[in-house]
């Protein structure tokens, strides 16, 4: 069974608004690495169309928009690449190496990690709060920013009970960002 992993960056008062953090190419780099290491992509619409907007062009043309850094253009291959499921109720269609998952959230994916591979990688909110409600998540990583944002969104608002987790790797960036994984204990 392939393992689910969810990662997101957020900041020191959890706000995991994609802007409140900056980046750089050692944090790129490590989520470029991180996103190679699973088979599939699972993400809802507002993610699958964020990322769609911001790298799908560029990997198919090599033509950077303004706002891209050089250093940026592996993330954007290795994305263009992964196959992408997408969860959404008001998409009908999807393409980009995309598949649509329709049905039950929780026996499709399921079902996904059924299949053969290396894993699942998952981003977002509201995706990810749904997979946890059903505990389907087999990983949570953080990339914890050293600022705080004074805003939301938050993680995980209307969990119902907590997640107790071991933390199993940690690692520090030169920004003084933290990356730190945990497994569920089931």
């Amino acid at each position: 069974m392939r393992p689910l992993k969810y990662g997101i960056n957020i900041t020191l008062d959890g706000c995991c608004d994609h802007l409140a953090a900056s980046t750089n190419e050692e944090l790129h780099t490590y989520w470029t690495n991180r996103m190679a290491e699973a088979n599939g992509l699972l993400f809802g619409r507002i993610i699958y169309e964020m990322m769609e907007s911001a790298w799908r062009e560029p990997a198919e043309t090599g033509i950077r928009p303004d706002w891209m850094e050089d250093w940026m253009s592996s993330f954007a291959r290795t994305i263009h690449v992964t196959k992408k499921y997408v969860v959404s109720s008001k998409l009908k269609q999807v393409d980009w190496n995309a598949e649509l998952i329709e049905g039950d959230l929780g026996e499709a994916v399921t079902r996904l990690k059924q299949q053969p591979g290396t894993g699942l990688f998952v981003g977002g909110v509201t995706l990810p709060l749904a997979l946890a409600k059903l505990g389907l998540i087999d990983e949570y990583e953080f990339v914890v920013h050293p600022v705080v944002a004074g805003h939301g969104p938050t993680l995980f608002a209307g969990l119902p009970q907590p997640i107790p987790m071991k933390l199993v790797s940690r690692h520090e960036f030169s920004t003084g960002a933290v990356a730190m994984r945990y497994v569920p204990i089931r």
